[in-house]
């Protein structure tokens, strides 16, 4: 059996001296960085005009994204200009190379301060357990999904050549997916799989576990996230068959909104508005651009209200809620979750009004004020309009108010290849005051980072 702790805890004495060292490389690199501002200190204004640049861009960003016509054009040369403006500036100042090893050594102080603190604790991966092979196992294969990667793959073949029966979606009949996995429980199937998007996997997932029957992912959609998150290769979607010869199962949380399955994500506000058009999927950013002036700065918006265990949340533009929280506050989804059994929703709430809270985002990004992260058992959304307009796992839906999210702790099985490469790693947020403490040997009992990747 293979199998590994929920929580964090101290490596040997050999790894917290490499820890402790990089800290404190880490606090000399930051000390470069200021010695270096320090050496144009009598161009002061000049080296300030670097920050004020960042800043003058995330406002132009905003600009560009929350009105139409000349502002827009305003705000798009803005964002472009400003840091081209203060690289020229430094350039013809002389100060290009101060900046340069500012920038050289703020860099190496980030780098080395993230590598401290992945040292200093030991990461675990989620706990799996040996089983035996399936002697039933159906697989739902989506052939259009991820522009037709079960052809390309020729997963049908590999996955029958193993014994597994495969059932392909017709989508010009508009298939259930979770009535074929019903159907395919009653007639004995003893594991459900899916090659496919995350929709149809949540859909599937919900039935694996309301029967207790293992469920099996093979990376055949287009961004994978719960594959990513489970640590299977995305790049080749046949290497998650071995599941089917030389598997291990984890045990994960499912999410529930409104009585629907999800698996990644369910968003409220501006992106589940923007979704809902028709036009969004041939052609998303110009859809997007489209409507997010009305839905950022004008009165189209639905207005919301929500909660998280019971606790109000600034009212927000945009609201994303998850399966497990993200390694990353971010808003787009461009980080990981270092594990899928918490038992706990990730939610992180947005609110930008103008551009000064936009360069502000540019600066501080995820710890901004407009940001709102923590996680929660339970999320309700309410509004006084009659429709919620949701996005589940990409989906675009309509639900009625109050929608309530909620997470079921390690309802889902899944079946998983032993060997695996694993989620990759998502830096941690720096927090200063640890990697003093670090550096002086005097750690906080209680720090701890998110974990690095998926047991593999």
């Amino acid at each position: 059996m293979n199998t590994a702790s929920s929580t964090t805890r101290t490596e040997p004495n050999g790894f917290d001296r490499r820890a402790r060292a990089l800290a404190r490389l880490a606090l000399l690199c930051l000390a470069g960085a200021v010695a270096a501002v320090a050496a144009g200190a009598s161009q002061f204004l000049i080296l300030l005009a670097g920050l004020g640049g960042l800043g003058l861009a995330g406002a132009g960003l905003w600009w560009a994204l929350a009105h139409r016509g000349p502002a827009r054009l305003c705000g798009a040369l803005l964002a472009v200009s400003a840091p081209v403006g203060v690289l020229v500036l430094y350039a013809v100042s002389g100060l290009w190379l101060v900046a340069v090893a500012a920038l050289g050594a703020w860099t190496a102080a980030l780098a080395c301060a993230r590598s401290a603190l992945r040292r200093r604790r030991r990461p675990h991966g989620m706990r799996s357990r040996s089983v035996r092979r399936p002697v039933r196992p159906v697989l739902i294969m989506n052939p259009r999904s991820g522009g037709g990667k079960v052809g390309r793959h020729a997963l049908v073949e590999r996955a029958e050549a193993l014994g597994a029966r495969v059932i392909l979606l017709d989508l010009d009949a508009r298939p259930d997916p979770a009535a074929i996995a019903r159907q395919a429980v009653a007639e004995g199937a003893d594991l459900l799989g899916v090659a496919g998007g995350d929709g149809t996997q949540a859909l599937v997932a919900q039935v694996a576990a309301a029967h207790d029957v293992p469920f099996m992912v093979l990376s055949a959609g287009t961004r994978n996230h719960f594959a990513m998150d489970l640590g299977l290769d995305r790049t080749d979607p046949a290497t998650g068959l071995d599941a089917l010869t030389d598997g291990v199962e984890l045990r994960v949380d499912l999410g529930d909104v409104a009585g629907l399955p999800f698996v990644n994500t369910v968003s409220f506000g501006a992106y589940a508005e923007i979704v809902q058009s028709p036009d969004y999927r041939d052609a998303k950013a110009v859809t997007a651009l489209d409507q997010l002036p009305d839905l950022l700065a004008g009165d189209a918006a639905t207005k919301l209200q929500a909660r998280a265990d019971g606790d109000p949340l600034p009212v927000p533009q945009a609201l994303l809620v998850s399966n497990n929280p993200y390694v990353l506050a971010d808003p787009l989804g461009a980080g990981r979750r270092a594990r899928l059994d918490t038992g706990r929703l990730g939610v992180v709430a947005i609110r930008i009004e103008g551009a000064a809270q936009a360069a502000e985002l540019a600066f501080r990004g995820e710890r901004a004020s407009g940001i709102t992260s923590l996680t929660a058992r339970q999320v309700t959304v309410e509004s006084d309009a009659d429709q919620i307009a949701v996005a589940v796992d990409g989906e675009a839906l309509t639900l009625p108010p109050p929608v309530v999210v909620t997470i079921r702790p390690g309802a889902l099985r899944v079946r998983v290849p032993r060997h695996r490469p694993g989620a990759p790693y998502t830096a941690p947020s720096v927090d200063w005051r640890h990697i003093v403490r670090l550096a002086l040997d005097r750690p906080s009992p209680t720090t701890s980072t998110p974990q690095e990747h998926n047991d593999a």
